[in-house]
Protein backbone atom coordinates (compact mmCIF):
# COMPACT_ATOMS: atom_id res chain seq x y z
CA UNK A 1 0.00 0.00 0.00
CA UNK A 2 1.45 3.38 -0.98
CA UNK A 3 2.20 5.96 1.70
CA UNK A 4 -0.76 8.13 2.61
CA UNK A 5 -3.37 5.81 1.07
CA UNK A 6 -6.18 5.09 3.52
CA UNK A 7 -7.29 1.48 3.92
CA UNK A 8 -10.82 0.75 2.73
CA UNK A 9 -12.99 -0.68 5.45
CA UNK A 10 -14.64 -3.99 4.62
CA UNK A 11 -18.18 -2.65 4.92
CA UNK A 12 -17.51 0.38 2.74
CA UNK A 13 -15.95 -1.74 0.00
CA UNK A 14 -18.77 -4.27 0.12
CA UNK A 15 -21.48 -1.67 -0.30
CA UNK A 16 -19.57 0.80 -2.49
CA UNK A 17 -21.71 0.29 -5.61
CA UNK A 18 -24.95 0.25 -3.61
CA UNK A 19 -24.15 3.47 -1.76
CA UNK A 20 -22.99 5.17 -4.96
CA UNK A 21 -26.23 4.27 -6.70
CA UNK A 22 -28.22 5.31 -3.65
CA UNK A 23 -26.58 8.76 -3.64
CA UNK A 24 -27.34 9.21 -7.34
CA UNK A 25 -31.00 8.28 -6.77
CA UNK A 26 -31.14 10.70 -3.85
CA UNK A 27 -29.81 13.52 -6.03
CA UNK A 28 -32.52 12.94 -8.64
CA UNK A 29 -35.25 12.72 -6.02
CA UNK A 30 -34.17 16.00 -4.43
CA UNK A 31 -34.61 17.75 -7.78
CA UNK A 32 -38.36 17.10 -7.84
CA UNK A 33 -39.53 16.55 -4.26
CA UNK A 34 -39.70 20.30 -3.57
CA UNK A 35 -42.55 20.58 -6.10
CA UNK A 36 -44.90 18.22 -4.22
CA UNK A 37 -48.17 19.44 -2.75
CA UNK A 38 -50.13 22.70 -2.84
CA UNK A 39 -47.16 24.58 -1.36
CA UNK A 40 -44.61 23.02 -3.69
CA UNK A 41 -42.53 25.40 -5.78
CA UNK A 42 -41.45 25.38 -9.41
CA UNK A 43 -38.15 24.42 -10.99
CA UNK A 44 -36.41 26.52 -13.63
CA UNK A 45 -34.73 24.47 -16.34
CA UNK A 46 -32.09 26.32 -18.35
CA UNK A 47 -30.78 25.00 -21.65
CA UNK A 48 -27.33 25.38 -23.17
CA UNK A 49 -28.59 28.16 -25.44
CA UNK A 50 -30.41 30.06 -22.74
CA UNK A 51 -33.85 28.52 -23.31
CA UNK A 52 -35.95 28.43 -20.14
CA UNK A 53 -38.72 26.15 -18.89
CA UNK A 54 -40.45 26.89 -15.58
CA UNK A 55 -42.49 23.95 -14.32
CA UNK A 56 -43.30 21.68 -11.39
CA UNK A 57 -44.19 18.77 -13.64
CA UNK A 58 -42.04 15.85 -12.56
CA UNK A 59 -41.63 14.11 -15.91
CA UNK A 60 -40.74 17.41 -17.63
CA UNK A 61 -38.05 18.15 -15.04
CA UNK A 62 -36.56 14.67 -15.25
CA UNK A 63 -36.74 14.47 -19.04
CA UNK A 64 -34.85 17.75 -19.43
CA UNK A 65 -32.21 17.10 -16.76
CA UNK A 66 -28.68 16.34 -17.86
CA UNK A 67 -28.26 12.92 -16.23
CA UNK A 68 -25.39 10.51 -16.86
CA UNK A 69 -25.41 8.21 -13.82
CA UNK A 70 -26.91 4.81 -14.80
CA UNK A 71 -28.85 4.37 -11.53
CA UNK A 72 -30.27 7.85 -11.87
CA UNK A 73 -31.39 7.00 -15.39
CA UNK A 74 -33.25 4.00 -13.98
CA UNK A 75 -35.13 6.30 -11.64
CA UNK A 76 -36.13 8.57 -14.52
CA UNK A 77 -37.76 5.54 -16.13
CA UNK A 78 -40.27 5.55 -13.26
CA UNK A 79 -41.54 8.98 -14.30
CA UNK A 80 -41.63 8.01 -17.96
CA UNK A 81 -43.54 4.81 -17.23
CA UNK A 82 -45.99 6.71 -15.03
CA UNK A 83 -46.50 9.36 -17.71
CA UNK A 84 -47.03 6.77 -20.43
CA UNK A 85 -49.47 4.60 -18.49
CA UNK A 86 -51.58 7.10 -16.52
CA UNK A 87 -50.27 10.55 -17.46
CA UNK A 88 -50.13 11.96 -13.91
CA UNK A 89 -48.40 11.44 -10.56
CA UNK A 90 -44.87 11.38 -11.96
CA UNK A 91 -43.37 13.34 -9.07
CA UNK A 92 -44.97 11.17 -6.39
CA UNK A 93 -43.86 8.00 -8.20
CA UNK A 94 -40.29 9.31 -8.37
CA UNK A 95 -40.29 10.29 -4.69
CA UNK A 96 -41.67 6.86 -3.77
CA UNK A 97 -38.97 5.11 -5.79
CA UNK A 98 -36.28 7.20 -4.13
CA UNK A 99 -37.71 6.44 -0.68
CA UNK A 100 -37.88 2.71 -1.42
CA UNK A 101 -34.22 2.74 -2.44
CA UNK A 102 -33.16 4.68 0.67
CA UNK A 103 -35.13 2.43 3.03
CA UNK A 104 -33.90 -0.70 1.25
CA UNK A 105 -30.27 0.44 1.46
CA UNK A 106 -30.68 1.11 5.18
CA UNK A 107 -31.82 -2.48 5.73
CA UNK A 108 -29.05 -3.97 3.58
CA UNK A 109 -26.33 -1.98 5.35
CA UNK A 110 -27.73 -3.30 8.62
CA UNK A 111 -26.87 -6.78 7.39
CA UNK A 112 -30.11 -7.99 5.83
CA UNK A 113 -29.34 -9.81 2.54
CA UNK A 114 -30.33 -7.77 -0.50
CA UNK A 115 -32.32 -10.68 -1.93
CA UNK A 116 -34.40 -10.86 1.26
CA UNK A 117 -35.00 -7.10 1.28
CA UNK A 118 -36.10 -7.11 -2.37
CA UNK A 119 -38.37 -10.13 -1.88
CA UNK A 120 -39.94 -8.49 1.16
CA UNK A 121 -40.39 -5.21 -0.68
CA UNK A 122 -42.14 -6.96 -3.54
CA UNK A 123 -44.43 -8.70 -1.07
CA UNK A 124 -45.06 -5.43 0.75
CA UNK A 125 -45.93 -3.61 -2.47
CA UNK A 126 -48.45 -6.32 -3.39
CA UNK A 127 -50.02 -5.97 0.06
CA UNK A 128 -50.08 -2.18 -0.24
CA UNK A 129 -51.70 -2.30 -3.68
CA UNK A 130 -54.42 -4.63 -2.37
CA UNK A 131 -55.02 -2.27 0.55
CA UNK A 132 -55.29 0.75 -1.74
CA UNK A 133 -57.76 -1.06 -3.98
CA UNK A 134 -59.94 -1.92 -0.98
CA UNK A 135 -60.05 1.75 -0.03
CA UNK A 136 -60.91 3.04 -3.53
CA UNK A 137 -64.06 5.14 -4.00
CA UNK A 138 -65.83 4.35 -7.27
CA UNK A 139 -66.78 7.28 -9.54
CA UNK A 140 -70.50 7.01 -10.31
CA UNK A 141 -70.50 9.24 -13.40
CA UNK A 142 -69.19 12.42 -14.96
CA UNK A 143 -71.34 14.48 -12.59
CA UNK A 144 -69.75 12.85 -9.51
CA UNK A 145 -68.29 15.78 -7.50
CA UNK A 146 -65.21 13.74 -6.62
CA UNK A 147 -64.32 13.56 -10.32
CA UNK A 148 -64.15 17.34 -10.68
CA UNK A 149 -62.15 17.50 -7.44
CA UNK A 150 -59.61 15.00 -8.80
CA UNK A 151 -59.23 17.20 -11.88
CA UNK A 152 -58.88 20.28 -9.65
CA UNK A 153 -56.04 18.73 -7.67
CA UNK A 154 -54.22 17.42 -10.75
CA UNK A 155 -54.87 20.72 -12.54
CA UNK A 156 -53.05 22.58 -9.75
CA UNK A 157 -56.22 24.43 -8.79
CA UNK A 158 -56.51 26.14 -12.19
CA UNK A 159 -60.29 26.50 -12.44
CA UNK A 160 -60.21 27.61 -16.08
CA UNK A 161 -58.30 24.49 -17.11
CA UNK A 162 -60.46 22.21 -14.95
CA UNK A 163 -63.62 23.56 -16.61
CA UNK A 164 -62.04 22.95 -20.00
CA UNK A 165 -61.13 19.36 -19.15
CA UNK A 166 -64.51 18.54 -17.60
CA UNK A 167 -66.31 19.94 -20.65
CA UNK A 168 -64.15 17.79 -22.92
CA UNK A 169 -64.81 14.71 -20.77
CA UNK A 170 -68.56 15.27 -20.95
CA UNK A 171 -68.44 15.52 -24.75
CA UNK A 172 -66.35 12.35 -25.05
CA UNK A 173 -68.38 10.31 -22.56
CA UNK A 174 -67.47 7.65 -20.02
CA UNK A 175 -67.42 4.77 -22.51
CA UNK A 176 -64.72 6.45 -24.58
CA UNK A 177 -62.78 7.47 -21.47
CA UNK A 178 -62.66 3.84 -20.35
CA UNK A 179 -61.22 2.59 -23.64
CA UNK A 180 -57.65 1.30 -23.00
CA UNK A 181 -56.22 2.82 -26.18
CA UNK A 182 -57.76 6.27 -25.79
CA UNK A 183 -55.91 9.11 -24.02
CA UNK A 184 -57.79 12.34 -23.40
CA UNK A 185 -54.44 14.01 -22.65
CA UNK A 186 -53.42 13.49 -26.29
CA UNK A 187 -56.27 15.83 -27.29
CA UNK A 188 -54.58 18.78 -25.54
CA UNK A 189 -52.88 21.29 -27.82
CA UNK A 190 -51.25 24.59 -26.87
CA UNK A 191 -51.31 27.78 -28.90
CA UNK A 192 -50.09 31.27 -28.07
CA UNK A 193 -52.73 32.88 -30.27
CA UNK A 194 -55.62 30.75 -29.03
CA UNK A 195 -58.19 30.95 -26.27
CA UNK A 196 -59.25 28.09 -24.04
CA UNK A 197 -61.69 26.06 -26.10
CA UNK A 198 -63.09 22.56 -26.46
CA UNK A 199 -63.42 21.91 -30.17
CA UNK A 200 -65.47 18.94 -31.34
CA UNK A 201 -63.08 17.78 -33.98
CA UNK A 202 -59.39 17.75 -34.87
CA UNK A 203 -56.90 20.55 -35.50
CA UNK A 204 -54.24 19.77 -38.10
CA UNK A 205 -50.87 21.38 -37.54
CA UNK A 206 -49.99 21.66 -41.24
CA UNK A 207 -51.14 24.57 -43.39
CA UNK A 208 -53.18 23.87 -46.52
CA UNK A 209 -52.06 24.84 -49.99
CA UNK A 210 -53.80 28.03 -51.19
CA UNK A 211 -55.59 28.42 -47.86
CA UNK A 212 -57.25 31.71 -48.80
CA UNK A 213 -59.03 30.43 -51.92
CA UNK A 214 -61.78 28.54 -50.09
CA UNK A 215 -61.24 28.76 -46.32
CA UNK A 216 -64.58 27.11 -45.34
CA UNK A 217 -66.07 23.84 -46.62
CA UNK A 218 -69.45 22.53 -45.50
CA UNK A 219 -70.72 18.93 -45.73
CA UNK A 220 -67.64 17.82 -47.59
CA UNK A 221 -65.99 14.51 -48.48
CA UNK A 222 -62.46 13.75 -47.33
CA UNK A 223 -59.78 11.77 -49.14
CA UNK A 224 -56.92 10.38 -47.01
CA UNK A 225 -53.83 9.18 -48.89
CA UNK A 226 -50.82 7.46 -47.33
CA UNK A 227 -49.02 8.62 -50.43
CA UNK A 228 -48.49 11.55 -52.80
CA UNK A 229 -51.22 12.79 -55.11
CA UNK A 230 -49.42 12.28 -58.40
CA UNK A 231 -49.62 10.07 -61.52
CA UNK A 232 -47.71 6.82 -61.69
CA UNK A 233 -44.14 7.32 -62.80
CA UNK A 234 -42.02 5.45 -65.34
CA UNK A 235 -38.28 4.94 -65.55
CA UNK A 236 -36.42 7.47 -67.68
CA UNK A 237 -35.17 4.70 -69.98
CA UNK A 238 -38.75 3.68 -70.74
CA UNK A 239 -39.68 7.28 -71.61
CA UNK A 240 -37.07 7.36 -74.39
CA UNK A 241 -39.05 4.82 -76.40
CA UNK A 242 -42.19 5.59 -78.40
CA UNK A 243 -44.17 2.97 -76.53
CA UNK A 244 -42.92 4.30 -73.22
CA UNK A 245 -43.92 7.87 -74.04
CA UNK A 246 -47.37 6.64 -75.13
CA UNK A 247 -47.70 4.83 -71.79
CA UNK A 248 -46.65 8.02 -69.98
CA UNK A 249 -49.38 10.02 -71.71
CA UNK A 250 -51.89 7.30 -70.94
CA UNK A 251 -51.03 7.47 -67.24
CA UNK A 252 -51.34 11.27 -67.27
CA UNK A 253 -54.77 11.06 -68.89
CA UNK A 254 -55.93 8.43 -66.42
CA UNK A 255 -54.71 10.53 -63.50
CA UNK A 256 -56.62 13.51 -64.86
CA UNK A 257 -59.77 11.38 -65.08
CA UNK A 258 -59.29 10.22 -61.50
CA UNK A 259 -59.05 13.83 -60.31
CA UNK A 260 -62.33 14.63 -62.08
CA UNK A 261 -63.97 11.65 -60.37
CA UNK A 262 -62.86 13.00 -56.98
CA UNK A 263 -64.37 16.39 -57.78
CA UNK A 264 -67.62 14.76 -58.96
CA UNK A 265 -67.82 12.75 -55.72
CA UNK A 266 -67.74 16.00 -53.71
CA UNK A 267 -64.23 15.71 -52.27
CA UNK A 268 -63.44 19.03 -50.64
CA UNK A 269 -60.44 18.08 -48.48
CA UNK A 270 -57.43 15.98 -49.48
CA UNK A 271 -54.98 14.93 -46.77
CA UNK A 272 -51.63 13.60 -47.97
CA UNK A 273 -48.77 11.94 -46.14
CA UNK A 274 -46.46 13.12 -48.92
CA UNK A 275 -46.54 15.84 -51.59
CA UNK A 276 -48.64 16.68 -54.64
CA UNK A 277 -47.98 16.90 -58.38
CA UNK A 278 -48.21 20.43 -59.88
CA UNK A 279 -51.02 19.36 -62.23
CA UNK A 280 -53.02 17.98 -59.31
CA UNK A 281 -52.34 21.11 -57.28
CA UNK A 282 -53.67 23.30 -60.08
CA UNK A 283 -56.73 21.06 -60.53
CA UNK A 284 -57.57 21.20 -56.82
CA UNK A 285 -57.17 24.98 -56.76
CA UNK A 286 -59.46 25.35 -59.79
CA UNK A 287 -62.13 23.12 -58.23
CA UNK A 288 -62.01 24.54 -54.70
CA UNK A 289 -60.47 21.43 -53.12
CA UNK A 290 -58.40 22.12 -50.00
CA UNK A 291 -55.14 20.16 -49.97
CA UNK A 292 -53.04 19.59 -46.86
CA UNK A 293 -49.73 17.85 -47.67
CA UNK A 294 -47.16 16.32 -45.32
CA UNK A 295 -49.68 15.34 -42.65
CA UNK A 296 -48.30 12.99 -39.99
CA UNK A 297 -49.48 9.41 -40.14
CA UNK A 298 -50.93 9.66 -36.63
CA UNK A 299 -53.06 12.64 -37.65
CA UNK A 300 -54.17 10.86 -40.82
CA UNK A 301 -55.34 7.90 -38.74
CA UNK A 302 -57.17 10.15 -36.27
CA UNK A 303 -59.00 11.97 -39.05
CA UNK A 304 -59.84 8.65 -40.67
CA UNK A 305 -61.27 7.25 -37.46
CA UNK A 306 -63.30 10.42 -36.86
CA UNK A 307 -64.69 10.90 -40.37
CA UNK A 308 -64.99 7.30 -41.53
CA UNK A 309 -62.37 7.70 -44.26
CA UNK A 310 -60.33 4.67 -45.24
CA UNK A 311 -56.63 5.55 -45.65
CA UNK A 312 -55.48 4.40 -49.07
CA UNK A 313 -52.56 4.28 -51.44
CA UNK A 314 -52.41 6.15 -54.73
CA UNK A 315 -53.33 3.01 -56.70
CA UNK A 316 -56.72 2.93 -54.97
CA UNK A 317 -57.73 5.89 -57.14
CA UNK A 318 -58.06 3.39 -60.01
CA UNK A 319 -61.14 1.87 -58.36
CA UNK A 320 -64.61 2.19 -59.79
CA UNK A 321 -66.51 5.33 -58.81
CA UNK A 322 -68.89 3.57 -56.39
CA UNK A 323 -66.07 1.63 -54.72
CA UNK A 324 -63.99 4.78 -54.31
CA UNK A 325 -66.93 6.67 -52.79
CA UNK A 326 -67.09 4.15 -49.95
CA UNK A 327 -63.48 4.96 -48.98
CA UNK A 328 -64.12 8.67 -48.48
CA UNK A 329 -64.77 10.32 -45.14
CA UNK A 330 -67.39 12.92 -44.26
CA UNK A 331 -67.21 16.13 -42.28
CA UNK A 332 -69.94 18.75 -41.85
CA UNK A 333 -67.39 21.54 -41.51
CA UNK A 334 -63.77 22.04 -42.59
CA UNK A 335 -62.09 25.42 -42.25
CA UNK A 336 -58.70 27.07 -42.16
CA UNK A 337 -58.36 29.11 -38.97
CA UNK A 338 -56.11 32.02 -39.93
CA UNK A 339 -55.56 33.13 -36.35
CA UNK A 340 -54.39 29.72 -35.17
CA UNK A 341 -52.94 28.81 -38.57
CA UNK A 342 -54.56 25.40 -38.26
CA UNK A 343 -57.10 23.41 -40.28
CA UNK A 344 -60.23 22.57 -38.30
CA UNK A 345 -61.98 19.31 -39.20
CA UNK A 346 -65.31 18.92 -37.41
CA UNK A 347 -66.40 15.51 -36.13
CA UNK A 348 -70.08 15.98 -36.87
CA UNK A 349 -71.24 12.83 -35.11
CA UNK A 350 -72.84 10.52 -37.69
CA UNK A 351 -72.91 7.72 -35.11
CA UNK A 352 -69.11 7.59 -34.87
CA UNK A 353 -66.91 7.97 -31.81
CA UNK A 354 -66.73 11.54 -30.47
CA UNK A 355 -63.48 13.46 -30.95
CA UNK A 356 -62.46 16.59 -29.09
CA UNK A 357 -59.48 18.93 -29.08
CA UNK A 358 -58.65 20.93 -25.95
CA UNK A 359 -57.12 24.21 -27.11
CA UNK A 360 -55.11 25.85 -24.33
CA UNK A 361 -54.05 29.45 -24.90
CA UNK A 362 -51.76 31.87 -23.07
CA UNK A 363 -49.72 34.98 -23.72
CA UNK A 364 -46.23 33.48 -24.12
CA UNK A 365 -44.71 30.23 -25.30
CA UNK A 366 -43.36 29.40 -21.81
CA UNK A 367 -46.72 29.99 -20.11
CA UNK A 368 -48.77 28.21 -22.77
CA UNK A 369 -46.48 25.19 -22.59
CA UNK A 370 -46.90 24.89 -18.83
CA UNK A 371 -50.67 25.40 -19.13
CA UNK A 372 -50.83 22.58 -21.66
CA UNK A 373 -48.88 20.29 -19.30
CA UNK A 374 -51.32 21.13 -16.49
CA UNK A 375 -54.31 20.45 -18.78
CA UNK A 376 -52.80 17.11 -19.82
CA UNK A 377 -52.33 16.14 -16.15
CA UNK A 378 -55.92 17.08 -15.34
CA UNK A 379 -57.21 15.19 -18.38
CA UNK A 380 -55.21 12.11 -17.38
CA UNK A 381 -56.52 12.36 -13.81
CA UNK A 382 -60.14 12.52 -15.00
CA UNK A 383 -59.68 9.51 -17.24
CA UNK A 384 -57.88 7.51 -14.54
CA UNK A 385 -60.56 8.40 -11.96
CA UNK A 386 -63.37 7.34 -14.29
CA UNK A 387 -61.60 4.04 -14.97
CA UNK A 388 -60.38 3.17 -11.47
CA UNK A 389 -61.96 5.43 -8.85
CA UNK A 390 -60.28 7.81 -6.41
CA UNK A 391 -58.50 7.80 -3.06
CA UNK A 392 -57.89 10.54 -0.49
CA UNK A 393 -54.92 12.60 -1.66
CA UNK A 394 -52.01 14.28 0.03
CA UNK A 395 -50.44 10.98 1.08
CA UNK A 396 -53.23 10.20 3.59
CA UNK A 397 -54.20 6.87 2.00
CA UNK A 398 -50.55 5.86 1.84
CA UNK A 399 -50.12 6.82 5.51
CA UNK A 400 -52.99 4.55 6.54
CA UNK A 401 -51.68 1.70 4.39
CA UNK A 402 -48.17 2.07 5.82
CA UNK A 403 -49.41 1.36 9.34
CA UNK A 404 -51.52 -1.52 8.04
CA UNK A 405 -48.33 -2.99 6.54
CA UNK A 406 -46.48 -2.63 9.82
CA UNK A 407 -49.24 -4.60 11.51
CA UNK A 408 -49.18 -7.30 8.83
CA UNK A 409 -45.39 -7.70 8.90
CA UNK A 410 -45.63 -8.99 12.46
CA UNK A 411 -47.16 -12.18 11.04
CA UNK A 412 -44.37 -12.61 8.47
CA UNK A 413 -41.64 -15.04 9.42
CA UNK A 414 -38.18 -14.60 7.99
CA UNK A 415 -36.04 -11.67 6.95
CA UNK A 416 -38.53 -10.61 4.23
CA UNK A 417 -40.24 -8.72 7.04
CA UNK A 418 -37.47 -6.13 6.80
CA UNK A 419 -38.42 -5.49 3.18
CA UNK A 420 -42.07 -5.02 4.15
CA UNK A 421 -40.95 -2.55 6.80
CA UNK A 422 -39.02 -0.64 4.12
CA UNK A 423 -42.19 -0.31 2.03
CA UNK A 424 -44.17 0.87 5.05
CA UNK A 425 -41.59 3.57 5.76
CA UNK A 426 -41.40 4.65 2.11
CA UNK A 427 -45.20 5.03 1.91
CA UNK A 428 -45.01 7.82 4.48
CA UNK A 429 -42.58 9.83 2.36
CA UNK A 430 -45.14 11.62 0.10
CA UNK A 431 -47.08 13.09 3.04
CA UNK A 432 -43.86 13.94 4.87
CA UNK A 433 -42.53 15.85 1.86
CA UNK A 434 -45.83 17.69 1.29
CA UNK A 435 -45.85 18.82 4.94
CA UNK A 436 -42.19 19.82 4.76
CA UNK A 437 -42.87 21.90 1.64
CA UNK A 438 -45.72 23.59 3.52
CA UNK A 439 -43.36 24.56 6.35
CA UNK A 440 -44.41 22.04 9.02
CA UNK A 441 -42.58 19.44 11.06
CA UNK A 442 -43.46 16.22 9.19
CA UNK A 443 -43.05 13.87 12.16
CA UNK A 444 -45.29 15.95 14.43
CA UNK A 445 -48.04 16.51 11.87
CA UNK A 446 -48.01 12.92 10.59
CA UNK A 447 -48.57 11.68 14.14
CA UNK A 448 -51.53 14.05 14.43
CA UNK A 449 -52.95 12.78 11.15
CA UNK A 450 -52.49 9.13 12.12
CA UNK A 451 -54.13 9.68 15.53
CA UNK A 452 -57.10 11.28 13.77
CA UNK A 453 -57.33 8.38 11.31
CA UNK A 454 -57.50 5.92 14.19
CA UNK A 455 -60.00 8.02 16.14
CA UNK A 456 -62.30 8.52 13.13
CA UNK A 457 -61.61 5.11 11.58
CA UNK A 458 -60.97 6.90 8.27
CA UNK A 459 -58.01 7.05 5.92
CA UNK A 460 -59.25 10.46 4.77
CA UNK A 461 -57.90 12.39 7.77
CA UNK A 462 -54.94 14.62 6.91
CA UNK A 463 -53.33 18.00 7.53
CA UNK A 464 -54.50 21.30 6.03
CA UNK A 465 -51.39 22.79 4.44
CA UNK A 466 -52.72 26.32 5.03
CA UNK A 467 -53.68 26.08 8.72
CA UNK A 468 -51.88 22.98 9.96
CA UNK A 469 -55.16 21.63 11.37
CA UNK A 470 -56.50 18.12 10.90
CA UNK A 471 -59.20 17.95 8.23
CA UNK A 472 -61.14 15.29 6.32
CA UNK A 473 -59.55 15.32 2.87
CA UNK A 474 -62.41 13.63 1.05
CA UNK A 475 -64.92 16.23 2.26
CA UNK A 476 -62.57 19.00 1.09
CA UNK A 477 -62.27 17.33 -2.31
CA UNK A 478 -58.56 16.50 -1.94
CA UNK A 479 -58.56 13.23 -3.88
CA UNK A 480 -56.30 11.49 -6.39
CA UNK A 481 -57.10 8.79 -8.96
CA UNK A 482 -56.47 5.36 -7.49
CA UNK A 483 -54.75 4.15 -10.67
CA UNK A 484 -52.22 6.98 -10.37
CA UNK A 485 -51.23 5.87 -6.88
CA UNK A 486 -51.26 2.15 -7.63
CA UNK A 487 -49.25 2.32 -10.85
CA UNK A 488 -46.82 4.79 -9.28
CA UNK A 489 -46.16 2.42 -6.39
CA UNK A 490 -45.74 -0.59 -8.66
CA UNK A 491 -43.37 1.24 -11.03
CA UNK A 492 -41.38 2.62 -8.11
CA UNK A 493 -41.05 -0.86 -6.64
CA UNK A 494 -39.74 -2.34 -9.89
CA UNK A 495 -37.00 0.27 -10.25
CA UNK A 496 -36.08 0.18 -6.56
CA UNK A 497 -35.69 -3.60 -6.75
CA UNK A 498 -33.45 -3.25 -9.81
CA UNK A 499 -31.21 -0.70 -8.05
CA UNK A 500 -30.95 -2.71 -4.83
CA UNK A 501 -29.92 -5.86 -6.71
CA UNK A 502 -26.89 -4.19 -8.30
CA UNK A 503 -23.74 -5.53 -6.67
CA UNK A 504 -21.20 -3.89 -8.95
CA UNK A 505 -21.05 -1.40 -11.80
CA UNK A 506 -18.71 -2.29 -14.68
CA UNK A 507 -18.10 -0.10 -17.69
CA UNK A 508 -18.56 -1.96 -20.96
CA UNK A 509 -15.89 -1.94 -23.60
CA UNK A 510 -16.84 0.29 -26.53
CA UNK A 511 -17.39 -1.21 -29.94
CA UNK A 512 -14.50 0.86 -31.26
CA UNK A 513 -12.00 -0.71 -28.85
CA UNK A 514 -9.39 -3.27 -29.80
CA UNK A 515 -10.08 -6.94 -29.28
CA UNK A 516 -8.10 -8.81 -26.68
CA UNK A 517 -5.33 -11.10 -27.81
Amino acid sequence: MSQGQQPVREGEERYAALLNNSNAVRAITSAVEGTLGPKGLDVMLVGSRGEVIITNDGVTILDKMDVTHPAARLLIQVARSQQKQVGDGTTTATVLAGALVQEGVAQIVRGVPASKVVAGMQQGIRMAVEALRRRTRVIEGLDDPLLAKAAYVAGREREDIVRLVMEAASKVGTRKLREPGYLLADAVTAHEKGDNEVYEGILLKQKPLHSHDRPVLKSTKILVLHDALEPETLDEEVLTTEAGFARYMELRDRFSSELHVLADLGVGLVLLERGIHPDAEQFCMDHGIMVVPRVSRSDLLRVSEMTGAVPMRRTALHKERDSLAKLLGNSPYVAYDERLERVRVSSGGQGREPFVTLIVGASTAEVVGESARIAADAASAVQAAVSGGVLPGGGTAELAVSYELEHQREAVKGMEAFGIAAVAAALRKPMAQILLNAGYNPLEKMEEARAAQLAEDSDSMGIDCDTGLVIRYEERGIVDPALVKIHGLEAAGEVAAAVLRIHNVIKMRGYGGQDED
